[in-house]
């Protein structure tokens, strides 16, 4: 299985890079569980400067109302509740702020960890800290899951006075998730950097399977050509200038939409 390596100032120019090197250093393999086959590469992108223009794609599924209701499921949870209706058996950001805890000795009380609130706390301990660990795999639900988490850990470290973002996902969709996944966690990685009241840093997003499956190679295969004819600004938006004000804009009509889902609950 092909390790792949890009590094990249911004996210789009990083993800672009991934894109080329899945279609160039894919591999055929089966893909059973979904009754198909993908091309798949074991990708690494490091950005240096994840909050630099132009960070938008032009590559990017969704529109400015997908990527604000995303980053709002990640970072504040609004359809956390489709768990308690059984609708969902988890979400990311469950996972990180109410992991549940087993050791019933140690915390009787407490059930649940926040773990983003610990990684806070770790750090303002000891901003050399190696240990603000956020894990999203959960083996006592994934390992007997049809729909086990794709993210599996976070990881945060101050060095030189910036926050840096390390994650892990065990399988990520090259042209339908990894953009909006690490948009998500950009931004949250911005928060925490502004809670604790240091500087963004890096941030490096690992897919041990980074693939494409058949039926959207030949939409890979469109990207990758552009990629090769046209310069970073033709593909790209400024996310300050283009989509934050736009995204701000469709964030009254989510969350209206999310009140309708949650059964016109105030």
């Amino acid at each position: 299985m092909k390790e792949c390596l890009v590094r990249a100032s911004t996210l789009s120019a990083a993800y672009h890079k991934a894109l080329e090197d899945l279609y160039v250093y894919g591999e055929q393999s089966p893909c059973p569980d979904y009754n198909t086959s993908q091309i798949e590469v074991s990708m690494t992108m490091e950005v240096n400067n994840p909050l630099y223009e132009p960070m938008i794609s032009k590559f990017f599924v969704g529109g400015p109302a997908d990527l604000e209701q995303y980053i709002k499921e990640i970072l504040d949870g609004i359809l956390d509740f489709e768990i308690d209706k059984g609708n969902w058996k988890y979400t990311y950001h469950d996972r990180m702020v109410r992991y549940p805890i087993d050791n019933w000795v140690r915390f009787p009380n407490e059930p649940y960890k926040d773990q983003i609130q610990f990684a806070i706390d770790e750090l303002r301990r000891n901003p050399d800290s190696r240990r603000a660990v956020i894990d999203i795999r959960d083996n006592s639900d994934d390992m007997y899951s049809n729909d086990p988490a794709c993210l599996q850990h976070i990881q945060y470290f101050i060095r030189d006075g910036k926050l840096h973002c390390k994650v892990l996902f065990r399988s990520n969709d090259a042209c339908k998730a990894t953009f909006m996944n690490a948009f998500a966690l950009i931004m949250l990685q911005k928060r925490i950097a502004d809670t604790l009241g240091v500087k963004m840093g890096t941030y490096t997003h690992r897919a041990n399977s980074f693939h494409c499956y058949e039926k959207d190679i030949p939409t890979l295969k469109s990207y990758v050509d552009k990629i090769n004819k046209f310069n970073l600004e033709d593909l790209t938006y400024h996310y300050e200038e283009d989509w934050k004000w736009q995204m701000e804009e469709e964030l009254p009509k989510i969350m209206e939409k999310v009140q309708k889902l949650k059964g016109g609950e105030k």
